[in-house]
């Protein structure tokens, strides 16, 4: 007993050791919650209070998961295999195998996947001849899930208008196909057991009665769903056992409840609520900043990270005149870590979103530096990206059949697998291209894949525009864009395309314009041919493997749960990090704010934080200034790394006796408070105002007075703009 307890901390012990009672224990980041939670179990066994079959454990992901019964088979002679811990959707699935028929299922009932699901609908639809453009399978699935997940059935889901009672009904329909195949989607996993509980009290209190002590992992990203099967489960006698970091929920985007542990701690009383402070991942001037970040959310649970480390380096802050210099940057310092004898897998990249590592990865690539990305795609790999270099081989040749198989029908055009196959036939007969063939196609197929070649045509007559406008009006003219527009979750992948674009015109700039032999000869732009090239040796080359000394690209929701040596964290400007679309409500200013949290404490001994006057982001050239987290470090943990002479007037901290053109920020609030008014301007920074055209925005910056005085705004999706207010018709909200 003493080894198994040996080493913890004074809270570590008391959380393992507490009595059968509910208990919530805050976690904070790197403070040993898995050690606690598995000792925990194995504490329970070792002193008898209850077998390994009266323990039900549940986490999120399949990884954690083996890696609890790891842990525990090295502590306890037992065999863990037939003990319940696992994820969510395995202890479901378990459930349902064990009692499928009183489930209403079939005993081999099959499990669709995220794509399977998605196909499945796309059956449905087409099926029951409704118009895909008006309900995008993917926004359905959304919507289906999004149900389930708050324990919704069809006849549950309220609808005010024909669009939504439509929805309804395709719900309903969606179910009884899978009711009729014989399968089940992950959303419905934990709703049919969830049901299965609830309604059969024999199974119910069978469960109850087995589990004495139910232990959650990562409470906080629980969702509705979740947390009342957990309460299904637990009934009167158990005991649960709820683990969690309140600054570390970032997932409510995909339904994470927050909120659920505040209810565990109002609705079973709990009075054993123990803080893991205690850090043992990063050095405390690490930890400082993470705390004095995260203390301007309200509501919190509270706690304060810190560790016996010591104080470790300062956090290095660098001011770039541009995210293409910020990369640059990013690339030298890298170079340096590996001189000094760091290894490249532990330095990680992190950015806000995808899009951003556009930038990044090319300077990467022509540093000669391998790297990989963490839970996605390499720029040049991701889907939409794939479509829009497809339709561009197409224009670069009409022959290219890999190309065309992958946009004839993408966006849907109304060209179907059979006449493909007609196609393919007229192809090989005539010993053709596809697109060679298609005048040979008769009939209906024939006309539609027409229509495909026309589209083609067109896009081949903008050859003279320059690429990045050629890039744009393809991404426009083929549907991508209205595509993606459709889909609830495009967001990410309208914006991939749009940086695109800005790939297109810093290849231009850096190689230089049309050649002058391709303009002689009338061929192909060079800028296209040569553009297509780098994307595909980009796309093909320095994906480093797993074991591979690799730099670690990824986005900070990719990164919770990983930690680093040395830690790069980029773009952090205002209307990126945090999001633009976060700015005005405080809930989503929060959840950002832990975001950054989760960010700064990935770091073990050195953090990078990186920011750039102007970013080239959804097409446009931005203006930037500061993001807010940066401010809300104090100056005492500062290094800045640009010389005083290069800093813009972004630049604060350290020392240097430096305006910041930005207002303070309310920290509880997520509002801006009024810090200074620029004298004979009328307007002050951090006002919300309106502009007819751009909509609702910010004041972040203002120059001059008089009849020559200027605002800069940020209006959100549409950007940052200078306006000069004796032209402008600017209202203050």
């Amino acid at each position: 007993m003493s080894d198994l307890l040996s080493g913890l901390n004074t809270e570590q012990l008391a959380a393992v050791t507490l009595p059968p009672q509910h208990a919530l224990i805050l976690a904070g980041a790197g403070s040993g919650k898995t050690r606690v939670l598995t000792t925990r179990i194995a504490w329970l066994i070792s002193t008898r209070q209850v077998t390994p079959q009266g323990i039900l454990a549940v986490t999120f992901t399949n990884k954690a998961a083996k890696e609890m019964l790891t842990r525990l088979s090295a502590m306890l002679p037992i065999n863990t295999r037939g003990m319940w811990i696992g994820t969510f959707h395995g202890l479901c699935n378990r459930m349902l195998r064990a009692h499928y028929k009183d489930a209403g299922l079939p005993q081999l009932f099959q499990i669709l996947d995220s794509a399977d699901q998605q196909a499945s609908i796309k059956r449905l639809l087409k099926a029951l001849n409704v118009d895909d453009e008006k309900f995008p399978p993917r926004d359905l699935q959304n919507f289906i899930n999004a149900q389930k997940e708050q324990g919704l059935r069809p006849n549950a889901v309220e609808a005010w208008d024909d669009w939504s009672r439509r929805r309804v009904e395709l719900y309903a329909a969606y179910e009884a196909q899978c009711q009729r195949e014989g399968v089940v989607d992950f959303a419905e996993l934990l709703l049919r057991s969830y049901e299965l509980l609830q309604r059969n009290e024999p199974l119910r209190r069978h469960y109850q009665e087995r589990f004495k002590h139910v232990l959650v992992d990562e409470f906080q990203d629980t969702n509705v769903l979740q947390y009342q099967w957990l309460r299904l489960l637990a009934g009167e006698g158990a005991a649960l056992f709820c683990v969690g970091d309140d600054d570390q929920s970032i997932y409510a985007f995909r339904g994470a409840e927050v909120g659920n542990m505040r209810d565990f701690e109002r609705e079973y009383r709990v009075q054993n609520v123990i803080r893991l402070e205690q850090n043992y991942r990063s050095h405390g001037n690490i930890l400082d900043a993470a705390n004095a970040i995260i203390k301007n959310n309200s509501a919190r649970l509270g706690k304060n990270l810190w560790t016996d480390a010591g104080a470790g380096e300062p956090i290095r802050v660098y001011e770039a005149p541009s995210d293409l210099e910020e990369a640059r940057w990013i690339v030298e310092e890298i170079k340096a870590l590996s001189r000094d004898g760091h290894a490249r897998k532990e330095i990680a990249l992190l950015y806000r979103s995808n899009a951003q590592s556009r930038v990044l990865e090319h300077a990467l690539f022509s540093a000669g530096l391998p790297y990989r990305v963490y839970g996605g795609l390499r720029f040049f790999e991701r889907q939409e990206i794939k479509h829009a270099l497809a339709y561009l081989r197409l224009i670069a040749n009409s022959d290219d059949d890999t190309a065309f198989a992958r946009v004839v029908n993408f966006p849907t055009r109304g060209i179907g697998a059979r006449s493909i196959e007609q196609l393919q036939d007229a192809a090989q007969a005539a010993g053709s291209s596809l697109f060679g063939a298609i005048a040979l196609v008769p009939g209906k197929a024939g006309a539609s894949l027409g229509t495909f070649a026309q589209l083609i045509h067109k896009l081949r007559e903008a050859m003279d525009l320059p690429l990045p406008e050629l890039v744009e009006h393809v991404v426009e003219l083929s549907g991508l864009r209205s595509h993606y527009q459709n889909e609830k979750e495009g967001e990410d992948r309208l914006a991939n395309l749009d940086e695109l674009v800005n790939a297109a015109a810093s290849f231009v700039a850096e190689e230089g314009q049309v050649r002058e032999e391709a303009e002689e000869t009338g061929e192909l732009s060079a800028d296209l041919a040569a553009f297509l090239t780098h994307a595909a040796l980009e796309a093909g080359e320095h994906q480093a493997g797993e074991q591979d000394d690799a730099l670690q690209l990824m986005t900070v929701h990719s990164a919770k749960g990983l930690e680093f040596n040395m830690v790069f964290l980029s773009g952090l400007e205002e209307g990126l990090f945090p999001h633009e679309n976060s700015a005005m409500e405080e809930k989503g200013l929060e959840e950002e704010r832990r975001l950054m949290y989760v960010a700064v404490t990935r770091a073990r001994q050195r953090l990078y934080l990186s920011f750039a006057q102007t970013r080239m982001l959804h097409g446009q050239t931005r203006y930037n200034v500061a993001s807010r987290f940066v401010e809300e470090i104090p100056a005492g943990l500062l290094k800045w790394l640009t010389p005083k002479a290069q800093r813009g007037r972004n630049g604060y901290g350290g020392g240097y006796a430096v305006e910041s053109p930005r207002a303070s920020y309310g920290g509880n609030t997520g509002g801006y408070s009024r810090s200074r008014e620029p004298e004979g301007l009328g307007f002050y920074i951090g006002q919300n105002v309106i502009h007819a055209k751009f909509g609702l925005g910010v004041i972040v910056n203002a120059e001059g007075g008089g009849n020559d005085a200027k605002v800069q705004v940020n209006f959100g999706s549409n950007g940052m703009k200078w306006l000069a207010l004796s032209v402008a018709k600017l209202e203050p909200v």
